[in-house]
């Protein structure tokens, strides 16, 4: 019997739908014509144990036992799972072939990976298990993934950078929220200070920015334009460029900041003669932006519909899932498979099928046209985001889900629509010896830009010009502004800091590193981290802007700045994706962090909480509704999440060190 181990109920009855019927559907499997089986997890089916489960002294929270850091890892079956967890015991030891069904990313690969070790599934079946990888759960597509299986073994280094960003984050997390948490009770503050790799980099850089504004002082500043004629009276305007040896009184952004060397300039140009001393044209081209993957999506919903980044992943998971109307949503991936290029057709006339509003731009889409788009080498477990070749009743879809799906159709049709062309001119004038500039920007031809711009395209025009000819300065104009401040965050801008990271850090080296990594966090748990910060109390939300609170800043304020930057977690990233491509070892990344935290968690022991937090402790819990968890923040939601992405190394089940700091 062939079993079909699925990471979702949802995804186990698209495999189903495709393989040979009659099917009977018993508890928590599938049976199918000749015999096979698919069956399910729901999720994490097992979550890593708590301190506690290794050691019962460690219950309370105490600062002697840290740092806590298990000899052998273990997992446990989540509660409301148990009954599920016993369907696929059975039915793995009844089988003779795996099949992996996982989701096609870190996560799903470990997910499906843990329950095969954890039920003890022999080695000869771990050995010749199957991954099967899909991204469309329309019959079409999934039977074309069924076709295409690949060895599990393939995926064994993917699935032990999961297993060492999850075990990471546990022993990370675990000890520093209860080392600071404690301190915190010292103060008379009786809540949470949860410390996370992502999310306090994060917090961080809600908390300097929200100051960055608080202390900001404007200044004003000057720029000058000249008005420039032609012979035959035509007008146009040119800026000021300042020399070199305008340097002391500009900013570090080039803006002057001296009123009266703006209005020497302005003296000196007036009824000067201008000389035209280069003209350049360039007619260029701008091909479609690229499909979505998740943060692009949710930073442009974020911009177009004030969409947060878990309402977009919630509502893509739905259009994947129920309605079968995208591909699967967490891709990291703005490319697609060449051999996708054949569907394309198929796909668009599903969207013209289901989106009327779309029908006028349809003839000028060539489904011929192969933009950037179709990259076999920038594609790896799974693709951009684009609609599936299904036809729906999109009456049944919500506000949310219709406006994700047209957006995401719109940026799929953009890959076949002509590209946007037009005309860049700059003019170089030289008036009583200083530099201007005029530039602008013609429309030649819109291509896609008329079906995904959301306002009119500007122009910008000059009159016909050629090097040389006699020009006039007529008259000078003073522009006075004052400098603003950095504007707060909103989700689209959050988003897009997370995903590029390196802005934010000052160290050129570590910089170098972070572009070629996927920023702070992955696809699948920026939208959680983000809800997160704002479950703990650390974020608050005023109009669309996302803003630190007391608590938020005040732990920021004692933690070491190395906590608080991006620098560490995506350096992480970079490691882990090493250890995915067998660039490097669990090992090597799992001991230097053991032993940096030693020294973090004594360093915790120095800080003072202040005492002001004491009036913001959060009112006490009337009674738990489930099992008492070690401290309530041993188990916060995203360590919750993190720690059911954990594996076995052995059946040995010995108690957790208590490492002394040092």
């Amino acid at each position: 019997m062939i079993l079909y181990i699925a990471e979702k109920p949802s995804l186990a009855r698209a495999i189903a739908d495709v393989l040979p019927k009659p099917h009977k559907k018993h508890e928590g499997y599938i049976e199918l014509g000749n015999g096979d089986c698919v069956s399910w997890c729901l999720g994490h089916l097992l979550e890593q144990a708590d301190p506690a489960d290794y050691n019962p002294d460690f219950k309370p929270w105490r600062f002697e036992h840290l740092p806590i850091i298990p000899d052998e890892w273990k997992l446990k079956p989540r509660s409301q799972t148990r009954s599920q967890l016993a369907v696929l015991r059975k039915l793995i030891r009844q089988s003779k072939q795996l099949i992996h069904a996982g989701d096609p990313d870190r996560e799903g690969q470990l997910l499906v990976d843990e329950v095969i070790n954890y039920l003890g599934a022999s080695e000869t079946k771990k050995r010749t298990a199957q991954r099967l990888l899909i991204s469309d759960l329309n019959p079409k597509a999934v039977s074309a993934a069924l076709g295409s299986l690949k060895s599990n073994a393939e995926f064994i280094p993917l699935s032990v950078s999961a297993l060492a960003r999850s075990r990471a984050d546990w022993i990370y997390g675990i000890n520093l929220t209860r080392a600071y948490s404690i301190q915190g009770r010292k103060a008379g503050y009786n809540g949470v200070l949860s410390v996370g790799r992502v999310q306090t980099p994060l917090l961080g850089l809600v908390v300097r920015r929200d100051k960055e504004i608080e202390n900001f002082v404007s200044k004003p500043f000057y720029e000058v334009q000249a008005v420039i004629e032609t012979e035959a009276g035509e007008q146009f305007k040119a800026r000021w460029k300042p020399s070199e040896n305008c340097q002391p009184y500009q900013d570090e952004e080039g803006r002057v900041l001296n009123r009266k060397l703006a209005e020497n300039v302005i003296s000196r140009i007036k009824g000067q003669p201008a000389e035209l001393v280069k003209l350049t044209q360039k007619r260029k081209k701008e091909n479609a932006p690229l499909p979505f993957n998740l943060s692009a999506l949710q930073i442009e919903a974020a911009k177009r519909f004030g969409m947060s980044a878990k309402a977009v992943l919630d509502t893509c998971q739905s259009l994947y899932e129920r309605h079968k109307l995208l591909t699967y949503p967490r891709s990291d991936c703005r490319y697609l498979p060449e051999e996708h290029h054949r569907q394309a057709g198929e796909v668009i006339s599903a969207i013209g099928a289901n989106l009327q509003t779309l029908t006028e731009f349809l003839p000028q889409i060539d489904a011929a046209r192969r933009s950037s788009a179709w990259n076999d080498k920038k594609v790896s477990a799974h693709h951009a985001i684009i609609p599936t070749t299904r036809q729906a009743n999109l009456a049944s879809l919500s506000q949310q889900e219709r406006q994700l799906y047209e957006l995401v159709s719109r940026y799929y049709l953009a890959q076949f629509m002509a590209p946007y062309e037009y005309d860049d001119t700059r003019v170089d004038l030289t008036i009583a010896g200083g530099q201007f500039i005029a530039t602008a920007h013609q429309t030649l031809h819109s291509g896609w830009k008329l079906l995904l711009s959301t306002s009119e395209a500007k122009h910008s025009l000059l009159p016909v010009l050629a090097e040389g000819q006699p020009l006039q300065c007529v008259d000078g104009l003073l522009e006075e502004k004052n400098t603003q401040p950095p504007k707060y965050f909103t989700d689209a801008t959050l988003l897009a800091a997370m995903t590029g990271i390196s802005r934010y850090v000052a160290d050129p080296e570590v910089r170098k590193v972070l572009k070629e990594t996927d920023g702070l966090g992955t696809e699948a748990t920026r939208a959680g981290i983000i809800e997160l910060l704002f479950t703990r109390g650390f974020f608050v939300r005023e109009g669309k802007t996302i803003r630190s609170t007391t608590v938020g800043r005040a732990l920021v304020d004692c933690l070491p700045e190395s906590a608080t930057t991006p620098d560490m977690t995506a350096l992480w990233e970079s490691e882990l994706s090493r250890i995915s491509q067998q660039e490097s070892s669990y090992s090597s990344f799992m001991e230097p962090l053991t032993q940096r935290l030693h020294g973090l968690i004594a360093q915790s022991a120095e800080v003072v909480i202040p005492d002001t937090l004491k009036a913001l402790s959060p009112a006490p819990k009337k009674r738990r509704t489930s099992r008492t968890r070690t401290g309530s923040a041993a188990k916060k939601p995203a360590a919750k999440k993190t720690a059911a992405k954990q594996t076995t190394t052995g059946k040995k089940r010995t108690p957790v060190r208590r490492k002394k700091s040092a």
